[in-house]
């Protein structure tokens, strides 16, 4: 199978920045308070943005396959830093120390196969693996039904 690339571009003023990723625009930006215009969400909201949505097309796909009724995934996701190592305090680390990931299955499945939907999502996600094989970031993910 070939690789896939992923390509956007963007065009920045000051801390707002516009992406372009296809047929698709968006904008990554700070609120007002911080320099910002508020066009769009802040960089590590939008990182917690594509974990959710590339576990939902993952488990998804992955649904397909088991043939698992899903009719939905809610997710809510916090990440937790410490904001001096943003300030440039090199003694703090500036990533997220932990992520809580609640994923609120909509399914009539049993917990068995839930976790196992969890299970196979979590080892196929791009984005949770690239933050779970930092060694890091503490994760603590659980799945449940709505």
């Amino acid at each position: 199978m070939a690789l896939l690339n992923f390509n956007i571009q963007s065009t920045s003023q000051k801390v707002t920045t516009e992406v372009k990723a296809g047929a698709h625009t968006f904008f990554v930006d700070e609120p007002k308070n911080l320099g910002g215009n508020d066009k769009g969400t802040n960089p590590l909201n939008t990182l917690l943005g594509s974990l959710a949505g590339c576990e939902n097309a993952i488990a998804n796909m992955a649904a397909k396959e088991m043939k698992f009724n899903l009719n939905g995934i809610d997710f809510k996701i916090k990440g937790t830093l410490d904001p001096k190592g943003l300030m440039g305090d090199a003694s703090v680390k500036q990533y997220f120390q932990t992520l809580t990931i609640e994923a609120l299955v909509d399914t009539d499945e049993s917990d068995e196969r839930i976790q196992e939907l969890k299970e196979k999502t979590d080892s196929r996600c791009p984005v949770f693996n690239i933050l779970k094989d930092t060694n890091f970031i503490k994760i603590q993910s659980t799945w449940r039904r709505k």
